[in-house]
């Protein structure tokens, strides 16, 4: 299965993520954005289809569930840019990301940490 979401879907599939499960309505709450009651369904249906998502029926409602994992999407969006933007270097995509004025000592701190736990078991 693809994990390719696009823009829109990630909104929602964040909400599912978020709430653990969600109807439509619930959904509309929690998104930043003006969308209509429609559209949120249709993408849901999407989604199902896709096999990103399930649904139960939940007295009138259908209540929606994620099956793809956060993990699962972020790992295919990340490899998405790599290569589309970065042209696969991962240096430059790194470099980028701690490039920014936002990222603060400690957590440049914390990836030196982890960068160099995963060095040592690549040289293991």
């Amino acid at each position: 299965m693809s994990t390719h979401l696009t823009k829109r879907e990630l909104d929602l599939m964040s909400v599912l993520w978020q709430r653990g499960s969600a109807t439509v309505s619930e959904v509309l709450e929690g998104l930043t954005d003006e969308i209509s009651y429609s559209t949120v369904m249709t993408v849901l249906r999407t989604l199902e289809a896709k096999g990103h998502v399930r649904h139960e029926q939940e007295g009138k409602a259908f209540r929606f569930y994620p099956v793809t994992n956060p993990e699962e999407a972020g790992s295919s969006a990340l490899s998405r840019i790599l290569h589309k933007v970065y042209h696969g270097s991962l240096e430059l995509m790194v470099n980028q990301l701690v490039s920014d004025k936002n990222v603060s000592a400690d957590e440049i701190r914390r990836i030196r940490d982890d960068l160099e736990r995963r060095l040592k078991e690549i040289e293991r």
